[in-house]
C-alpha cells in the first residue's frame, strides 16, 4: 500500500501530506522500504510462483 492512501491515527489526516511527527516517520519508512515493501505476502508468493512456472514453460520449449 503506498503511503498516499494511508490516514494517520495520531491526526486524521493523509500521511502523504505529513502534517504531525507520526505522519512524517511512517513516510519515511515506507519510503525506504523498496519497490516490494508495499507487496503483501500473497502478492508476492504469487509473482513468485508465476515467475517459477514461465521458467518451466521455457525449459520445456527449449530443444535439447
Amino acid at each position: 500500500m503506498t503511503y498516499d492512501r494511508l490516514v494517520c491515527a495520531n491526526c486524521a489526516a493523509p500521511v502523504s501530506e505529513g502534517r504531525c511527527q507520526v505522519c512524517r516517520a511512517h513516510r519515511e519508512r515506507l519510503q525506504q522500504e523498496g519497490p516490494f515493501g508495499g507487496l503483501s505476502p500473497v502478492a508476492l508468493l504469487t509473482l513468485l510462483v508465476l515467475l517459477i512456472g514461465a521458467v518451466a514453460v521455457l525449459a520445456t520449449l527449449r530443444p535439447a
